[in-house]
């Protein structure tokens, strides 16, 4: 999974918003919001196409102590949003 092009991050006032920028904003006119852990999986899915498995073994080793049942239901949540809002290749 990769984020598609046309969408960025933004950071505004302490919360993450995903926005469409150029001619992706004719078709999607939302944004997505999400937090720290998000942002963080969208930066590593925005350099990259990246499969949930190599996404839960980023996590593991950037987090110390996160519980892998955990991280693996917040990507899935995470994936599912994105999904939904037809962010992701």
């Amino acid at each position: 999974m990769k984020i598609k092009s046309g969408f960025v991050l933004e950071e505004v006032g302490g919360e993450y918003l995903a926005v469409a920028v150029g001619k992706r904003a004719k078709d999607f006119s939302g944004l997505v919001r999400m937090n720290g852990t998000g942002a963080y999986f969208w930066r590593l899915l925005a350099e990259r196409d990246m499969t949930q498995d190599e996404l839960l073994e980023s996590v593991m080793s950037e987090f110390e102590g996160v519980e892998r049942e955990q991280a693996l239901s917040d990507i899935l949540s995470f994936e599912k949003k994105l999904r939904d809002n037809g962010i992701l290749e």
